[in-house]
């Protein structure tokens, strides 16, 4: 997508991150646990075209209030929403949308940096299998938001500052436990949250289905960084939970 789409002033169009981080190599190609064999087993047979999945056909109006329930809208029901007409309104509802599905694409390019990092630092091989698939998956996510910010929303914005502190936090550790927990535990599950709005309350059927789709994607990954770090970081006993 062209920064010509953008509203505010990109500034470079490149971001580098300084870091540095162990390549791990694992010649055990044997010792794999189950959960995460299965959940790589799924991750193969569920990849999808984002050009053939979606109907792409489908006409959109970034401005109309099917989109998304206009109470989300941070400003609404106060005085300044009341004061607008419906005209601004839809302008309104047309910026908000592309600044929030900017976010899910910019999110989603750190999503496919952070992973292909994974597949670099993680010890482990099985690991390293799941990974990979998700690095296409995330690369499916950016095509996917940056041909509906494009074709249909016909606008976008920058990263928040807030979202590019967050990822910028998350590259530059070397330690890749850290790299789980930034992006597969915390950004994702957040994402999950977001994505499920868009899926469970717009009238918008191209919105609802990318979202949908790439919900299924995403749960996957959040498994993945759980289940991972479960084996890597120490458990709680019954009785430490209780002194805490």
């Amino acid at each position: 997508m062209s920064t010509d789409y953008y509203e505010l002033p990109v500034g470079d169009t490149k971001w580098g991150i300084p870091g540095a981080f162990d390549t791990v190599f694992n010649w055990e190609y044997d010792e794999m646990r189950g959960r995460l064999v299965t959940l790589y087993q799924k991750g193969k047979q569920k990849q999808w075209d984002a050009d053939e999945r979606l109907d792409w056909s489908i006409n959109v109006e970034p401005g109309s209030p099917d989109n998304g329930p206009d109470y989300y809208i941070p400003i609404y029901g106060s005085p300044i929403w009341e004061g607008l007409n419906e005209k601004e309104k839809e302008q309104l509802r047309h910026h908000m949308g592309a600044w929030m599905n900017s976010q899910f694409l910019h999110g989603e390019q750190g999503a496919l940096i952070c992973t292909a990092k994974i597949v670099q630092a993680v010890p482990d091989i099985d690991s390293k299998f799941y990974a990979a698939t998700q690095v296409m998956d995330e690369a499916r996510h950016v095509e996917t938001f940056s041909k509906y910010l494009r074709e249909k929303v016909e606008m976008a914005y920058p990263v928040n500052k807030f979202l590019k502190i967050l990822l910028d936090q998350v590259l530059q550790d070397s330690r890749w436990d850290m790299t789980y927990l930034g992006m597969q535990v915390l950004i994702e599950g957040l994402a999950l949250a977001a994505f499920s709005l868009i899926r469970d309350y717009s009238e918008e059927p191209l919105a609802k289905a990318i979202n949908t789709y790439v919900m299924q994607d995403e749960a996957r990954h959040v498994a993945f960084g759980r289940l991972a770090l479960r084996d890597y970081y120490p458990q709680l006993t019954d009785a430490e939970r209780a002194e805490r």
